[in-house]
């Protein structure tokens, strides 16, 4: 658990060890915005401390825990018996080891104060936004917590960007390998960049509902400047889904390939054991009649090969040579080798 606190001025971040003696302290005079920044979802008596602290609604704090949730927004006004809130469920996409991870991250927005959980421990694509908070004189310091939200969502949709041009290179690597060597393994390949394709697009088509009601439905911890800026983050959300219709049209395109790809193959290798049972039919029939009319029941050829004896090597060899050498060039003229 981390927190950090900043104003205009100055920036603090402390790492959490000790929650119960965290929630006993205010936030200092000078801080402008808190976030508190909760990596995991382990420690339930974190969790419990913070929702009696901040006064989050119970049924957003079952949302966190409960996994997974679809992606939405939920404003809690302030005359409920709770403070105003919006709590927010996006999805955090991130590639690991070339293996494509979705997270939960759940974010309570108030007036001062931002709060954020995340389903997994370890990284996450916020480090942007951390850095920006170190800089003095950032737009992001300049702003209210709803701008610090809105950058948060912003680095998780952008972090799609990235993701996208992995799979868009893959896709270009695998039509060549199918194009040149078509196998099991390049038609599993693929199958499995259509289920990192089709998560991609779970995950972001309900992104494209929440930032467009976090734009159009105005809110008491919602800023009309942050509003102005989310409209951005929408459109990029947009650009992003239809990238991935696109993805997965070229992925489908791919399997057909493939399967055009063995089909061609498999005529390829029809049409040649074809052609040389073409050249063995006569073979086979000269062999059969020439074995049946040399043998022993038949004195008169007997006698033409005790004349003639090079009748056989010459005579029978010679015959099937310059037949299965006159249907290969016939083959060869016609183009069907």
């Amino acid at each position: 658990m981390t927190c950090l606190d900043y104003s205009a001025e100055q920036v603090e971040a402390q790492e959490i060890t000790d929650i119960d003696a965290f929630v006993a302290v205010h936030r200092p005079s000078w801080s402008a915005v808190r976030w508190i920044n909760v990596d995991g979802l382990t420690d339930l008596h974190v969790v419990r401390a913070l929702a009696i602290k901040y006064d989050l609604h119970p049924l957003a704090v079952e949302d966190v825990l409960h996994l997974p949730q679809r992606p939405k927004v939920e404003a809690y006004d302030e005359s409920s018996e709770h403070q105003a809130r919006l709590f927010i469920i996006v999805r955090m996409l991130q590639l690991v080891e070339d293996r494509l991870e979705s997270e939960q991250v759940s974010i309570f927005l108030g007036h001062k104060t931002v709060l954020t959980f995340q389903e997994q421990p370890g990284g996450d694509v916020w480090d942007p936004v951390r850095a920006r908070l170190q800089a003095r004189g950032s737009r992001l310091r300049q702003n209210d917590a709803s701008f610090l939200a809105h950058s948060l969502v912003d680095a998780i949709v952008d972090q799609c960007f990235p993701i996208l041009e992995h799979y868009g290179d893959r896709l270009e690597e695998l039509e060549d390998l199918i194009l040149e060597h078509p196998s099991r393994a390049m038609i599993n390949a693929v199958h499995s960049l259509k289920r990192d394709l089709l998560l991609l697009r779970r995950a972001l088509w309900p992104m494209r509902e929440v930032l467009n009601s976090m734009y159009r439905e105005p809110h008491e911890c919602m800023s009309d400047t942050t509003r102005t800026y989310l409209r951005d983050v929408y459109d990029h959300t947009v650009q992003i889904i239809d990238i991935i219709e696109t993805y997965r049209e070229m992925a489908t395109t791919l399997a057909e390939t493939y399967m055009t790809a063995v089909s061609t193959r498999m005529n390829e290798i029809m049409k040649v054991l074809t052609i040389i049972g073409t050249i063995f039919i006569p073979l086979t029939f000269l062999a059969g009649v020439w074995g049946m009319n040399f043998g022993d029941a038949m004195p008169e050829v007997r006698h033409a090969v005790s004349l003639y004896p090079w009748i056989y090597p010459i005579g029978f060899w010679g015959l099937c040579l310059a037949t299965a050498g006159a249907l290969y060039w016939w083959f060869r003229r016609h183009g069907w080798l």
